[in-house]
């Protein structure tokens, strides 16, 4: 942050000692001593008018100076550099508040100033639209600006809401006066000028303030241009507005987001939060606990997804079925709604449409069909096998959910409409896994040269993009296709820059082995990382953190999948080869003492 009275001497004007004289004063008030205008009042002849602007009673008796004179003068301590910030932020936000009194006190017993005097001026000649005042005080400000050509936009901003005042009151003749021997031979945004032209031909107040996008004459429009005006001024001269809250809600988000279990909408107000305490999330919030076990599959479970609305839960089985289930929003409790069965080889692979209407199964190597069902009904839609000698073991949806593409490892590679009829191919690539980009016309297809390529099928043109030195036996992209998630054979979860093609981070723990498994991004924003492992258990990172901050047990076999639910940032499933799912969820139950421990964080910060 720059240090107030950059470019300015310490012992300048603007940090007055005690005795420091009043401001000039407006017609309409008194400037006190921290710089502001308040409202004069009548001298009855019993008080006296200090400094501060705070009428104080005279001495009435020595007893006051003997008391003085036989303590001693007490030497003031010399305010540091910050502490004279402080207080001026303090200042700030009274006055702010309306409380120009306890500001008066406050800037006379440390001998500080708000503002500097020539601000003071210029803010009040602003706020009362007297705007030949406001431009004469620039000449003042001038010399007090690290860059003296900056007078020449704040002149502009300044004859721009005169010029609009003057159109608003009807005086078009004044504004047009502004407008040719005032703004013009300023030289500076003729674009600008041209626009504000074109307002003179409003036929009413309300049009102008409608096609000028302005607040009009008043309070609200001026103290916006005075924020634009601060920003010229080094802060010695004048403070940022509302300094204090914007420095508070900066520290506030700074701590959200160092928070490694913060997995809520982060709300930029302060009302919402206490300030007297450190911001920490306790791991007791986190979905680390199992809420529910699913054990209506009879054979290992090779895959789980959430829809993309969140409602629903599909998992694919070694058993042949498919089954959907139905997420309560208020219990996160999951209930079977239906059963998909008829997959000879089994289900190792779903995508949901992006409507969530339809949903696609494939199956392992060896299989050469893919399903896609209508979710809502329950009935087969399409049956697709363009040859017994394929393997289609990925799927992808087009975003515009009336394609999607499909492959696997005999070199394979379509794209196909909803009724499974063959639009475009690709051949000799052996694909591991697939995604389609956002923008509706890149596929990107890992393979088994160890990368991940992009292949457009508008133009037939493709494009090497990650390169790893080890298979790549499943990936995923994040919401914005900035960032994918790699899981690679002895390696673990690898996390890759997409737009810069750079590798970003490798996540500790996990155990991978030449299984296929998937891991996932989740938690709100994304900020977090979930992968199963081979040693039975579920792996959490916070994505800027390599280490694992928490390892979820349960699971008695291999954990092939997880999958965070999109909405709800709390729930998360696992699917095994121990036939279950597990859902988990925060912990079902805080006693007095967990609820006083929220406080308390229990990250595993690396």
């Amino acid at each position: 942050m720059q240090a107030n009275g950059a470019g300015q001497d310490r012992d300048s004007e603007q940090y007055c000692p005690n005795g420091a004289q009043n401001s000039e004063s407006s017609s309409t008030g008194v400037a006190h001593s921290n710089g502001l205008l308040t409202e004069s009042a009548p001298n009855n002849g019993n008080t006296v008018s200090n400094n501060n602007g705070v009428s104080a009673q005279p001495p009435s008796s020595n007893s006051n100076n003997t008391a003085e004179a036989n303590s001693g003068v007490k030497k003031k301590k010399r305010l540091s550099q910050s502490e004279e910030d402080v207080i001026r932020l303090i200042g700030q936000h009274l006055h702010d508040l309306g409380l120009n009194q306890t500001v008066d006190l406050l800037m006379q017993e440390s001998g500080c100033r708000l503002e500097h005097p020539s601000a003071t001026k210029f803010r009040n000649h602003v706020m009362e639209g007297e705007w030949d005042k406001a431009e004469s005080d620039l000449n003042e400000l001038k010399a007090l600006m690290q860059s003296p050509s900056a007078i020449v936009r704040m002149k502009f901003l300044l004859l721009q809401q005169k010029y609009l005042e003057y159109l608003e009151d009807g005086k078009v003749l004044e504004a047009l006066q502004v407008l040719r021997a005032e703004l013009t031979p300023l030289k500076y945004n003729t674009e600008r000028i041209h626009i504000l032209s074109g307002y003179l031909m409003c036929s009413h107040a309300e049009d102008l303030r409608a096609k000028a996008e302005w607040e009009g004459k008043g309070t609200a429009s001026r103290t916006k241009l005075l924020d634009k005006l601060q920003t010229y001024l080094p802060p010695s001269v004048m403070l940022p507005p509302r300094r204090l809250q914007t420095l508070l809600k900066q520290a506030v988000e700074l701590q959200r987001e160092r928070c490694l279990y913060h997995n809520t909408k982060l709300d930029s107000g302060l009302d919402c939060v206490s300030l007297l305490l450190d911001h920490a999330c306790s791991r007791k919030q986190f979905p680390c606990y199992t809420q529910q076990i699913l054990t209506e599959h009879c054979n290992e479970v090779w895959f789980c997804k959430f829809s993309n609305n969140g409602t629903k839960l599909a998992t694919g089985s070694k058993d042949t079925t498919v089954i959907v289930w139905h997420v309560d929003a208020e219990t996160q409790q999951l209930k079977l709604m239906k059963t998909l069965e008829g997959h000879a080889y089994g289900v190792s692979y779903l995508a949901w449409s992006p409507d969530d209407a339809y949903l696609i199964a494939c199956g392992p190597d060896d299989c050469s069909e893919l399903w896609l069902w209508n979710v809502q009904t329950g009935e087969l839609r399409t049956k697709m096998s363009q040859s017994h000698e394929d393997s289609l073991t990925s799927v992808a949806w087009n975003p515009d959910g009336k394609r999607f593409v499909t492959g696997g490892q005999r070199g394979q590679f379509y794209q196909c409409d909803m009724d499974g009829n063959l639009l475009d191919s690709w051949e000799g690539v052996r694909v591991q896994c697939l995604w389609c980009l956002s923008d509706g016309r890149t596929v990107l297809a890992s393979d088994t040269h160890q990368r991940i390529r992009g292949y457009n099928f508008e133009d037939l043109t493709d494009k090497n993009i990650v390169q790893e030195d080890h298979p790549i036996m499943s990936f995923t992209v994040s919401k914005n296709g900035r960032l994918a998630l790699l899981n690679v054979a002895t390696q673990g979860v690898h996390l890759w820059d997409l737009q810069d093609r750079v590798l970003v981070r490798k996540y500790q723990g996990v155990t991978q082995g030449f299984y296929t498994i998937h891991s996932c991004f989740g938690g709100h924003n994304e900020d977090f990382i979930a992968s199963g492992s081979e040693d039975h258990k579920v792996y959490i990172w916070h994505r800027r953190s390599e280490l694992p901050i928490a390892e979820l047990t349960g699971h008695t076999r291999t954990v092939n999948c997880v999958s965070w639910n999109p909405v709800l940032p709390g729930l998360l499933a696992s699917a095994s080869d121990d036939g279950t799912v597990r859902i988990w969820g925060p912990a079902p139950f805080l006693d007095v003492q967990d609820a006083e421990g929220l406080n308390e964080c229990c990250s595993m910060d690396s």
